[in-house]
């Protein structure tokens, strides 16, 4: 391969625009866009030359697989490729079964640099597409890439990349949960050395996204379905400059499905094996009332020792209901009630709740509606009577609100899926989702 100087020297015709723009560039902006005219065109001669000179070398021909003839060749065809640095161009030889046979012409050189026979774009332009798919409409993400890499593209061309990979994604998914009923676990992560020790927190929720009533036609109206979200992250402490004790997330990792619950309890499990939750001392599950999200943690989690917190700002609202049941929600008397209920639940005195609602009861100078407010309200105490250990987790400074997942349902879903006039079909929905997925979990790259 010839030296740059000498490429440089033989495609001067080629160069000598961009170069003139950065002598003459009376702006920082024009003088970077002039180095890189001259970059991405130094780029593709250095592309080019090494494809020209592997497609002239012989190519020990295979037999047609119809026939079992071996394959002629027919010469040289030109390919073109578009890439992060321009469209690159060569000459490879291509081959065909001598009796014809359909689907037999193949071309060596393109299935050794794994292009596809219609390929027009780089490998590297599609992920760049599908990256930021993840975080912008389709539309949003052509504008971007024909702004930043002056590549055109049509909305549709990148909606069919997201649709390929988040397919690829979800098929490796279901191959996962198949091996782990085997028994075996796959994509066991590493536990950095720093957060050995510290306590695993899982929380689960739901969140509404907008999805059309029919597939392939936006008319008709809005169908919501409820897409369950969960959590797993390390919780790590620090004292920060000010002395005070501070507070995060690590090694966050996101399971999310448009399915059942069983759906999502075989995902979950998966993510919290990959994570080694039966190896970590101090778990802790935290959720709002919701019975599904309850029942999967007394199958999964509850005989692995793990802590279970009923969110106590969602057990706050039940409280305030109970209170404005019986008491105008507007006088002081409903303030008081509320108000001390809340401090007893939050310090551990969910008993003296409990006897000051059946005092309620037995007064008998309540309406019925408020009646079956209260009763419903000392059935949900009772139900999680075991999950209201507030001291000891404020204690600990491990939190007591499920503020971690509902900010993963934002972030995950909301931003993304729930834009203006955004409605989905299922396929496109759950594609993307197994996409933004695994962004998060920092698995897009392999």
């Amino acid at each position: 391969m010839p030296c740059l100087s000498t490429m440089l020297r033989d495609s001067d015709a080629r160069l000598q625009a961009p170069i003139e723009k950065v002598r003459h560039a009376s702006h920082w902006l024009e003088l970077m866009q002039g180095v890189w005219g001259v970059v991405c065109t130094v780029a593709v001669l250095i592309l080019e030359e090494p494809l020209t000179a592997r497609a002239q070398e012989p190519v020990d021909w295979p037999e047609c697989p119809r026939c079992g003839h071996r394959l002629q060749s027919k010469g040289f065809r030109s390919r073109r490729l578009r890439t992060l640095f321009g469209e690159i161009g060569w000459r490879r030889r291509v081959g065909r079964c001598p009796k014809k046979c359909e689907g037999s012409q193949v071309a060596p050189l393109d299935k050794a640099l794994g292009l596809r026979p219609q390929q027009r774009y780089g490998e590297e332009i599609q992920a760049l597409g599908c990256r930021l798919a993840v975080f912008v409409p389709y539309e949003t993400a052509v504008s971007l890439l024909q702004q930043l890499m002056g590549v055109r593209l049509a909305p549709g061309t990148v909606w069919n990349w997201t649709q390929a990979v988040g397919q690829h994604l979800m098929k490796e998914v279901e191959a996962d949960l198949q091996a782990l009923e085997a028994g075996d676990c796959r994509g066991q992560e590493s536990v950095a050395k720093e957060l050995k020790g510290r306590p695993l927190v899982i929380g689960a929720d739901g969140v509404m996204v907008p999805f059309r009533p029919q597939a392939g036609t936006p008319e008709g109206k809005t169908r919501w379905g409820e897409v369950k979200v969960a959590i797993i992250a390390r919780f790590v402490q620090w004292i920060n400059r000010r002395g005070r004790r501070a507070t995060r997330l690590a090694q966050r990792r996101l399971v999310a499905v448009h399915g059942s619950l069983e759906h999502l309890e075989s995902r979950l499990w998966l993510e919290a094996l990959r994570q080694q939750v039966c190896g970590v001392r101090n778990v802790l599950w935290l959720s709002d009332g919701d019975r599904g999200f309850w029942n999967l943690f007394e199958r999964c989690f509850k005989r692995l020792g793990v802590i279970g917190i009923l969110d106590f700002y969602h057990a706050a609202q039940y409280l305030y209901k109970g209170a404005k049941a019986c008491f105008d929600g507007r006088t002081q008397r409903c303030q008081t009630y509320f108000k001390r209920w809340r401090h007893q639940l939050r310090h551990g005195h969910q008993r003296q709740v409990q006897t000051e609602i059946e005092q309620l009861l037995a007064s008998k100078s309540l309406p019925q509606t408020a009646v079956q407010t209260l009763t419903n309200l000392q059935s949900y105490l009772k139900a999680h009577q075991d999950h209201l250990d507030y001291p000891r987790l404020k204690a600990q400074g491990w939190p007591i609100g499920s503020g971690l997942v509902e900010s993963a349902c934002k972030w995950l879903i909301q931003q993304r899926f729930k834009g203006t006039g955004m409605r989905w079909s299922e396929t496109g929905f759950d594609h993307l989702l197994h996409l933004r997925l695994a962004w998060v979990n920092q698995r897009l790259d392999h």
